[in-house]
């Protein structure tokens, strides 16, 4: 079955709402965007997830020291790299690791074999910030991507209405939301409920 995470999320009640619901990974963003958080808030937050639901965090370009540290200060369970980190960089991260890439062409895909992580995160390029543009790609373009589809997390542009479609096409072990759960840039407890059935193949 297909794994959820939701990201972005900034306030208790959502990430209560999330975990209810039976969301399996919760992301806190680190980077620069409209979602960042402090590691003072995102240990709050950390602290309400339950050990069986993963605890992920977002970078972008950041030192390697400097995420280590984030991810030990909130009990991280792995570190998702958002940026233009190199194969070495990931190798200094003591989590796990997710490396996402923007695809807009299959070389895109293509760069995913330089990397030794644990999953692939493929996302649609991001407008203002890295990510969280609210598109999705040409998910076809995964499937000569020659990596095994239990490394394989999607993400752009996913909401209620189009990710069984997606989840039809790509059968990846996760799928990562954020804006496609929001309504005014805030998230929306009815979208992540539903958008979790969505997934799930439950009806509404």
């Amino acid at each position: 079955m297909t794994r959820v995470k939701i990201c972005g999320l900034m306030e208790l009640e959502d990430v209560k709402t999330a975990v209810d619901s039976g969301a399996d990974a919760i992301g806190f963003v680190f980077a620069p965007s409209r979602r960042q958080l402090t590691v003072e808030t995102a240990k709050k937050l950390a602290s309400s997830v339950p050990n069986d639901v993963l605890r992920i965090g977002v970078f972008v370009n950041e030192t390697t020291d400097e995420v280590n540290r984030i991810a030990g200060e909130v009990s991280l369970d792995m570190v998702q790299l958002h940026g233009d980190e190199a194969p070495e960089y990931v190798r200094q991260i003591f989590l796990p690791t997710i490396k996402s890439l923007s695809i807009k062409s299959f070389e895109d895909v293509r760069k995913a074999s330089q990397f030794e992580v644990d999953y692939f995160l493929f996302d649609a390029p991001g407008v203002e910030f890295r990510g969280g543009s609210g598109q999705s790609f040409d998910w076809k373009l995964l499937e000569k991507a020659n990596i095994p589809l239990e490394k394989v997390i999607l993400a752009g542009g996913l909401n209620e209405r189009n990710v069984r479609e997606a989840i039809k096409t790509v059968n990846p072990f996760m799928v990562d939301v954020s804006s496609g759960v929001e309504t005014e840039q805030r998230k929306d407890a009815v979208k992540i409920r539903t958008f979790i059935r969505a997934v799930r193949g439950e009806e509404r």
